[in-house]
């Protein structure tokens, strides 16, 4: 074979294989690193989507709890933003129909919670016009099939509190809620919060969507003719796996007119019976046009330089053995990183000058921008820091502020600054209980902050585990323990001697503690054991609270996770805690777990004695 021919296929074989070989692995690293992690990011955007769906009953537990009986019900309606409240006395008490105003009703506690509230039971609240609730529905591709047509009764957000006379009885009861029905105002704030409101080809990237069984009731999905895709369907086999197997449903999925990275979970009632389906999805349009933008960008790419090839192996294929040897030189330093390197060498051959020239102009603009990316690197980099030292300063102003604001509280609730009534009490108790939650927090974002920011250094010290660790915290939460007359059982070896850092040690306990007293059953007990290992100590922190499901385990210790069960719905949490003492132990070189018991759960760690 000829010079020329063998220069043409060498050179045009080689890009093409190395572009090839390098579009495929660029089109996987889309996929694997945007696509994948945007639908690992949708699963977090559902747990935000839900806490913004159930604010509202925080809203109505403090409109309800202000309630006074020369009040009007109107004002009360107006500030919690309720679409019907309803106050009945005695006479009208045995005809409630709702089961969260008879669970009220029947506890003599408030109840909250989402019900489905028949067409009938709407008309008679007199106060609304049923019609605009009446969803007729849309043929949708992949639904179930069905007979129905229309869907006439509504899912609401509902709270109900009984009022009590002086012996206990159930004079009045208050109840009302918020139709989620076409609540469109209420979808498009959940999408602020979780997606800001980003559009892509005049459609939003991130949706939003509270299902009616299997028919969307609300939603800001768009569908073919351009508006709200109201009385549209959800899939069959995303209705069995979250209606009918009450599970998560975690996947790509066709969302009316497009493919969407979805997420949906089942919305129960108070009886845990599942109503319908909470759903957030991105576009996944975007990721796609990403994908093949950058693909034909590198096949392009390929057929410009395999052109450019060919034209210099016809051309100067007689006269090219020692420019060429120079240019690979240079070219592989280009190719080892050293953009700086350049083609001094001049020859008598115009066309290899006007290719050293660009190969020189080239290695300028790859220096250029590997600078830009660098500089880019250092202001990401710098962002991230800023990110931290807000978090840090944020978290520290908040800390001095809130211990101020914990103090005047407890001297409230005491009585020491002046008698309180049982009311004034109760939402001083209230006030105390969430800012305890949020002592906790802003201590745990500050911890975190050490920890981004690696200034989790340890200050080593010979301890005795039990007196300088666990007996100081095992005090501190005795007056939580005992609100929920909780046995607390502190069993460490007196004996036992560690060398650590103290304070986060002490870190590592409160979180372990504080967890133990959330979760724990009322009247139940805390165990806290010790014992040697080759070596290594090994604690135990037993609470007998709901055991962790198998497949939960794996959420655990990781930033911002948290599991939630049936029963535990109120107590609140970031998910950084058991984040951070797992940072912690591993610092002192040992590590952490946890075991489900058949009626607990044991929080186990290892360290190693000194």
């Amino acid at each position: 074979m000829k010079l020329k021919s063998k220069m043409l296929f060498s050179v045009i074989s080689i890009i093409v294989f190395l572009g090839l070989f390098i579009s495929f692995f660029g089109f996987l690293f889309v996929k694997k690193h945007i696509v994948d992690q945007a639908q690992r990011q949708i699963s977090m955007d559902l747990k935000v989507a839900r806490s913004v769906y159930e604010k509202p009953f925080e809203l109505m537990r403090v409109g309800f709890d202000m309630y006074r009986t020369d009040q009007s019900l109107g004002m009360i309606k107006d500030n919690v933003d309720l679409d019907y409240l309803v106050l009945l006395d005695q006479s009208g008490l045995g005809q409630l129909t709702g089961n969260i105003a008879r669970k009220a009703y029947r506890t003599k506690q408030a109840c909250f919670g989402t019900r489905v509230m028949g067409h009938q039971e709407l008309e008679a609240l007199g106060s609304l016009d049923a019609s605009p609730y009446v969803i007729a529905l849309k043929a949708t591709p992949e639904s179930r099939p069905t007979d129905q047509t229309i869907v006439k009764d509504v899912m609401v957000l509902e709270y109900a509190k009984p009022l009590l006379d002086a012996n206990g009885v159930v004079r009045q009861l208050l109840y009302g809620g918020r139709i989620l029905t076409r609540d469109y105002p209420f979808v498009d704030d959940i999408v602020k919060v979780v997606f800001e409101n980003k559009i892509y080809n005049n459609k939003p990237v991130g949706t939003v969507t509270i299902f009616q069984d299997d028919v969307r009731i609300a939603t800001n999905v768009i569908d073919d003719q351009g508006q709200r895709a109201i009385g549209t369907r959800v899939s069959d086999i995303v209705y069995e796996k979250v209606v009918d197997q009450g599970e998560v449903w975690n996947d790509r999925a066709f969302v009316v007119t497009d493919w969407y990275l979805t997420a949906y979970e089942p919305i129960r009632n108070i009886d845990g019976n599942i109503l319908g389906i909470l759903y957030v999805g991105i576009l996944e349009q975007p990721y796609h046009d990403t994908q093949r933008s950058i693909f034909l960008a590198f096949i392009s790419l390929i057929a410009v330089a395999s052109l450019i090839a060919a034209g210099l192996a016809v051309w100067i294929s007689d006269r090219i053995s020692n420019p060429i040897s120079s240019l690979m030189q240079t070219i592989r330093k280009i190719g080892a990183g050293d953009l700086k390197s350049k083609v001094e060498k001049r020859t008598e051959i115009d066309e290899f000058n006007e290719l050293i020239i660009a190969l020189n102009d080239m290695s300028d603009r790859l220096s250029e921008r590997e600078k830009n990316v660098a500089d880019s690197k250092n202001a990401m980099a710098e962002m991230n820091k800023r990110y931290l030292d807000l978090i840090g300063f944020v978290s520290h102003e908040l800390k001095g502020l809130l211990s101020s604001i914990v103090l005047n509280t407890y001297l409230l609730q005491q009585g020491i600054l002046g008698p309180v009534n049982a009311k004034q009490k109760k939402i001083l108790q209230s006030i105390a209980r969430n800012l305890d939650y949020l002592t906790v927090t802003v201590r745990n974002f500050l911890n975190l902050s050490r920890v981004e920011k690696a200034e989790l250094v340890l200050s080593r010290t010979d301890l005795l585990l039990k007196e300088h660790v666990f007996d100081v915290s095992t005090e501190a939460f005795m007056h939580q323990a005992l609100d929920k007359e909780l046995k607390v059982t502190n069993n460490i070896d007196p004996s036992i001697e560690i060398n650590g850092d103290a304070g986060l040690l002490q870190i590592v306990v409160n979180n372990l503690l504080s967890n133990a007293v959330k979760y724990a059953r009322s009247g139940g007990c805390i165990q806290i054991t010790s014992r040697v290992i080759e070596g290594e100590v090994e604690v135990t922190v037993y609470n007998d609270g709901t055991p962790i499901a198998s497949v939960d385990l794996d959420k655990l210790f990781k930033k911002f996770s948290r599991i939630v069960y049936r029963g535990q719905e109120k107590v609140k949490g970031t998910g950084i805690g058991l984040f951070i003492t797992k940072e912690i132990i591993e610092r002192h070189g040992g590590r952490i777990w946890v075991e489900p018991q058949a009626e607990g759960n044991a929080f186990k760690f290892r360290i190693k004695m000194k």
